[in-house]
């Protein structure tokens, strides 16, 4: 075990010891310094990752309860969130699209369409990356794209008309892209990266209010789009240079790969067919759905669509579309984690944490909105960089809530600001999965990812704080700079 791990192995327990017995403030109450307490240790415990992230998530249900935080039931109940469920059946319709292969064929048509000149192609890669990455985990998405990737780069260095030191720079813009593309395209949906479900969770527990799939798409569409062009021309123009137009045998090795892939199969003209049906009802839920069925929402849209691909057989009526061995796939650890974030937004709510902390925020009302919100996301891109984004907005969240209502500014403005920040992570390996898939490339060194990831990582910081602050009130119809009385009532 790493020295860090052990450190912080010990480091959790202790700071939960210390605050529990003698952090005792005035206004303080006993419940309150209960999740106080057990929040430390799961924070010290979250950022060393003394012990798998997702087991750490489990603590709440071993220590709220004995400490009187919240009681177990609440505690579980927090772990059965309906955006769990949403999570859990956007993932079965994603693992019917890698199940089939139709990712693949997605990816490999983007890329044939835009071209394989050199700068074209990345943004092939990118386009495509990043469309897959709003439906598909980013993790996925980024292991799928990378060996497509290596084949062309394995292609073009074969060439005997092929500069190596050419070779070297494409393959550097390549792998980065891939990265940069899987994390930026997450931002699009509600479903796309794991913090933007966290904020929907924590903003439907805490305030009652739901963020739909569309509603985030108004906003989080636009934003990624802009962030994937910047990235583009970043890429191609400013971190690397190419003295080549065109890629010497690039198209033939994608069209290699498509011809390999063979004709459209039934199979994957049924899950297209249901993955579009999916998306539309999500889309459409707000005009049209809510009308014709009151009660359905994105979780319900979710959970039928995937239950109808374990309903509909193959082409062969041996099996259906989806058994139930292949949902083994699942990552069970970011659903519990969602779990662990829900129990820590209703302790903090509650036991008067979260009232108690907001009280403390009396010193920031001298600042701007505008100020305020980009320190935050500042830094929650740099902190995200050594800690999973999703515990980063887990543990953040639920503090930020009594922060807008003691500054009086919405909290839907801090809250997303955060939770896209945590999303924009561009220089370490360990920031994000799709940076240590691509590390693993071998084509990456740690100074290449970091002196072009810091770069990106000012320019998102810059973006995401404008486009929270100017696009989020006008989208959502809200006024940043008023906490909703709405909220108060529901609170």
């Amino acid at each position: 075990m790493k020295t860090s791990k052990k450190i912080g192995l010990l480091l959790g327990p202790v700071f939960f010891l210390l605050i529990r017995f003698l952090f005792h403030p005035e206004g303080l109450s006993t419940e309150a310094n209960a999740v106080l307490a057990t929040t430390a240790w799961i924070a010290a415990w979250w950022i060393t990752e003394a012990i798998p992230i997702a087991v750490t998530a489990l603590l709440p249900i071993v220590l709220f309860p004995i400490t009187n935080g919240l009681s177990i039931g609440a505690t579980t109940a927090a772990y059965g969130h309906k955006y769990v469920f949403l999570y859990f059946g956007g993932f079965i319709i994603a693992l019917a699209i890698e199940k089939w292969n139709l990712h693949k064929r997605i990816a490999i048509n983007i890329i044939l369409l835009i071209g394989t000149n050199i700068k074209k192609l990345i943004l092939g890669f990118m386009l495509a990356t990043a469309f897959l990455s709003m439906w598909i985990s980013n993790t996925a998405t980024s292991v799928m794209m990378l060996p497509i990737a290596l084949a062309i780069v394995s292609q073009i260095k074969e060439n005997p008309n092929t500069d190596k030191k050419e070779n070297q720079r494409f393959g550097k813009a390549l792998m980065l892209s891939i990265a940069y593309s899987a994390s930026i395209g997450g931002i699009a949906t509600l479903i796309g990266t794991p913090p933007n479900l966290v904020l929907a969770g924590i903003v439907q527990k805490t305030y009652h209010y739901e963020i739909t799939f569309f509603q985030w798409f108004k906003y989080g569409f636009p934003v990624a789009s802009v962030l994937l062009v910047i990235c583009w021309v970043y890429l191609t123009n400013g971190a690397f240079s190419f003295k080549q137009k065109n890629i010497p045998g690039g198209k033939s090795e994608i069209q290699r790969i498509k011809k390999e892939l063979g004709p459209l199969s039934y199979e994957e003209k049924l899950v297209t067919l249901i993955f579009f049906l999916t998306a539309l009802c999500w889309i459409l839920r707000s005009f049209v759905l809510k009308h014709l069925i009151p009660g359905v929402d994105d979780t319900i849209i979710a959970i039928t669509f995937g239950i109808v691909l374990f309903i509909v057989p193959n082409k062969t009526k041996t099996e259906n579309l989806m058994v139930w061995k292949d949902v083994q796939k699942l990552p069970w650890g970011i659903i519990m984690l969602f779990g662990g974030g829900m129990a820590l937004a209703s302790a903090f709510d509650t036991s008067g944490l979260a009232n108690w902390i907001g009280s403390k925020m009396a010193g920031l009302e001298g600042f701007s909105l505008l100020l305020i919100l980009l320190i935050l996301v500042a830094s929650v891109n740099f902190l995200t960089e050594i800690t999973s984004n999703l515990a980063t907005t887990a543990m953040l969240l639920p503090i930020l809530a009594p922060m807008a209502l003691s500054l009086n500014i919405h909290p839907l403005i801090i809250m997303t600001g955060a939770a896209v920040a945590a999303s924009c992570a561009f220089m370490l390996p360990v920031a994000t999965p799709p940076n240590a898939v691509v590390f693993g490339s071998g084509y990456l060194k740690i100074p290449d990812m970091v002196s072009k990831g810091i770069v990106l990582n000012i320019l998102s910081i810059i973006i995401v704080t404008l486009s929270v602050y100017f696009l989020i009130p006008m989208l959502w119809d809200l006024d940043p700079n008023m906490f909703p009385k709405e909220f108060l009532l529901n609170n």
